[in-house]
């Protein structure tokens, strides 16, 4: 009898697992397209206007969320509360004005800059044309000119869509003029194809510190080199006609010295605001002092004027799965495959200010983190990365396999085998990836803290990346699916194995 009972256990302990991992298909399974897509539809409809953190769009996201996670039968992860609260703090211009020869133009029709305070001054300009520059092919509008101690007028290039590129191209162009001494560059735009400008700056979560209050004097940059769009108008008035050139007829004005009294003024001032990560918590059985945390923002950049930054892919997707696995989990808990670790599931606000929402929960954490077993951490998983010439939707890009914990990479490889089966990418896991893609999600935050992290990524940095055409129509939820089941199996094995993922792996990252 109890030869045959041995000779029965390892059968009997092959029965037992199959039957786990048919139950973790079973839950996974509630993670498909449709579902996906009725969450997406709402978290980056209009309604909630972009979600940019510590907006009524962003609070109106949280309560949302927040709602769902009470749906599914999830225990609040901040106290008796489904939100962690935290104060940020941003600048916000109050006025400004701009004047040539005395006559006053009008904001966001003849002109804009950045947030800052002072006054500035300018009575001789260089006008350089288009401004192009470029050694390697013997390109250069500025040859001739005197640049030393003169702000430069430059035309901006006709259809010039401002992305990535053109952003370093600018970057470029300023620093080439601040060797050459010049204090400042006017670019010349046409702002009737401008969105409005945002006359507020960035957040962060110190409180501005004495002796840098708002509405003090300061530099336009911290090069003392002064930026601004201006219009064709404005232009004019620099170049001392007094009617305003065509902006097509501008490319014909003389390249030279000018002369106009120019004079701008600029307020700001600092306001505290409040926003929420949003916390739904599972708690585990036979370890739940133990945690596994599932993450995704929730925030992007709101609105512009009447324009609506939907932010579908960049995080709505990302946010939907961790919603969608929250409720899978919580299923698979109800019908009693509850997991041994505490599940949390987090979305987190102020990503898009500079990862704000995970660093305040990684100072102010509700669990002790030297008990999280792992961070899967999801930002965009919903749509292609354009670059990658005639392949597939079938792949993700993971983050983090081979640092902090050498069990990350077999875990998640071996789920994906048996489950899903896709292309897991790692080329942004190279310390020399120039996008730095490992520091520009929320996981940093948990990797600063010794928390081994997986990141899910799908590289879209495309024309939608950032704008307002990142829509629900263009998102693909068959593999968006597919991806947040591998990310639902990989937490699924780490919450129930025996031991607690090993650290043991220095991060070989350069630093931030």
């Amino acid at each position: 009898m109890k030869k045959l009972l041995l000779l029965c256990l390892p059968f009997a302990t092959t029965v037992a697992l199959a039957q786990k991992t048919d139950e973790a298909a079973k839950f996974a399974a509630l993670i498909t397209p449709q579902a996906l897509k009725e969450k997406l539809t709402i978290l980056a409809g209009p309604e909630m206007e972009g979600r940019e953190t510590a907006s009524p769009g962003q609070k109106k996201a949280a309560a949302w969320i927040e709602a769902q996670f009470k749906s599914f039968g999830l225990k609040p992860g901040n106290g008796d509360s489904y939100q962690q609260l935290y104060p940020v703090y941003q600048d916000q211009l109050t006025d400004k004005k701009l004047r040539v020869n005395g006559k006053t133009f009008e904001w966001d029709k003849d002109y804009s800059f950045g947030i800052s305070s002072g006054d500035w001054k300018f009575n001789e300009f260089v006008f350089a044309g288009y401004g192009n520059y470029d050694s390697a092919k013997n390109i250069n509008d500025f040859t001739g000119l005197d640049l030393k101690g003169k702000v430069v007028v430059i035309l901006e290039t006709p259809g010039a869509v401002m992305g990535r590129a053109a952003f370093a191209g600018l970057q470029a162009r300023q620093r080439m003029l601040l060797s050459k001494g010049a204090v400042g560059m006017l670019t010349v735009a046409d702002f009737s194809k401008r969105n409005p400008t945002n006359t507020k700056g960035g957040m962060r979560l110190a409180p501005p510190a004495a002796g840098n209050a708002a509405g003090g004097r300061g530099a336009a940059a911290p090069t003392n080199f002064y930026t601004a769009t201006i219009s064709n108008a404005v232009a004019s008035a620099l170049f001392g006609r007094t009617s305003t050139i065509a902006l097509a007829d501008l490319k014909n004005v003389n390249k030279g010295n000018y002369y106009a009294e120019l004079s701008i003024h600029a307020e700001k001032t600092n306001v505290q605001l409040e926003s929420s990560n949003v916390i739904g918590v599972l708690p585990g059985t036979s370890k739940k002092d133990e945690y596994v945390f599932l993450t995704g923002h929730y925030d992007h950049l709101g609105k512009n004027g009447n324009v609506i930054y939907y932010g579908a892919d960049d995080d709505g997707s990302g946010s939907v799965g961790v919603i969608q696995m929250a409720e899978a989990f919580a299923a698979a808990a109800k019908a009693g495959n509850k997991p041994k670790r505490t599940m949390i599931f987090m979305t987190v606000s102020g990503e898009e200010k500079g990862l704000l929402g995970s660093e305040y929960y990684s100072e102010h954490p509700t669990v002790d983190m030297s008990k999280a077993s792992a961070d899967l951490n999801t930002d965009m998983i919903g749509r292609g990365d354009s670059s990658r010439k005639g392949d597939t939707l079938n792949y993700v890009y993971v983050i983090g396999h081979d640092k902090l914990s050498s069990d990350l990479a077999p875990i998640n490889e071996a789920v994906n085998k048996q489950y899903v089966n896709i292309a897991l990418d790692y080329k942004y896991d190279d310390p020399a990836d120039v996008n730095r893609i490992y520091y520009r999600s929320d996981h940093y935050n948990f990797a600063k803290k010794g928390v081994p992290i997986l990141f899910f990524y799908d590289g879209m940095l495309g024309a939608d990346y950032h704008r307002p055409t990142d829509t629900v129509d263009k998102i693909q939820f068959d593999i968006m699916a597919k991806r947040a089941q591998l990310v639902f199996h990989t937490g699924w094995v780490i919450a129930n194995r025996d031991a607690m993922l090993k650290r043991d792996i220095p991060l070989n990252m350069p630093s931030r």
